[in-house]
């Protein structure tokens, strides 16, 4: 399983599923578009899951390919991939500030990876139970649209994850006005100081982990 960073929230895994011969799959999560000051992602997409209708998660028309999109809470299968939506709110108001949100989980490779998406208040028990047992977790840490470093902390130690990836923070030229992933590093006190804009991981790369932070840039090249 390769997972790529395109920025914000927004990431590519290809994956090659079990039993599938078509070869490989690619998986979008939250493509965002140019109102967000990056470079919106590009790319042949089989699949993309969208937490929420907003420009910068919902850019699926920049992608290539007649992918599959996914919006709502549910249980999927497509492409040979396992997919689970579960419903949660934008805010900490029960959605009335900025309405629902979408959390994705997906197995594949014998990986479960859950992206939070743009997750604006705490888990509920139904929610956690959902996700347990999840190896790589994509959580928000900016604050002000989402929770921040320190909430995303406490929902990291329920969860306990394998590999924890921070998104939804302020990078250079996001013009999005919430805080950087430093309150949240501080929290955890292992984030790692360079960043990798993709990794591949391996089942047996994982199994031995625990709640290891992974830092992504968007490749300059």
């Amino acid at each position: 399983m390769n997972i790529q960073y395109y920025g914000h929230s927004c990431f590519k895994i290809t994956t090659r599923p079990e039993g599938r011969g078509q070869g490989e799959v690619g998986i979008f999560f939250d493509p965002f578009d140019k109102e967000t000051g990056l470079r919106p992602p590009q790319g042949q997409a089989d699949i993309v899951l969208i937490s929420h209708d907003h420009h910068d998660h919902n850019n699926a028309s920049a992608l290539k390919g007649e992918p599959v999109v996914f919006d709502i809470p549910g249980e999927y299968s497509a492409k040979g991939v396992n997919i689970v939506g579960i419903d949660s709110f934008h805010d900490a108001q029960e959605g009335k500030e900025r309405g629902h949100n979408t959390i994705f989980s997906i197995e594949a490779e014998g990986i479960r990876v859950c992206h939070l998406g743009d997750l604006g208040t705490d888990l509920d028990e139904k929610q956690l139970d959902e996700i347990d047992g999840v190896d790589i977790l994509m959580i928000p840490v900016g604050g002000k649209f989402t929770i921040d470093g320190k909430k995303a902390v406490e929902i990291v130690k329920k969860i306990e994850p394998k590999i924890i990836i921070p998104i939804h923070y302020k990078t250079e030229g996001l013009k999005l006005d919430i805080e950087s992933e430093k309150k949240f590093c501080s929290e955890m006190g292992n984030c790692p100081r360079e960043k990798v804009s993709k990794i591949n991981f391996k089942k047996k790369d994982i199994e031995e982990k625990n709640m290891e932070v992974l830092l992504m840039a968007t490749d300059k090249a």
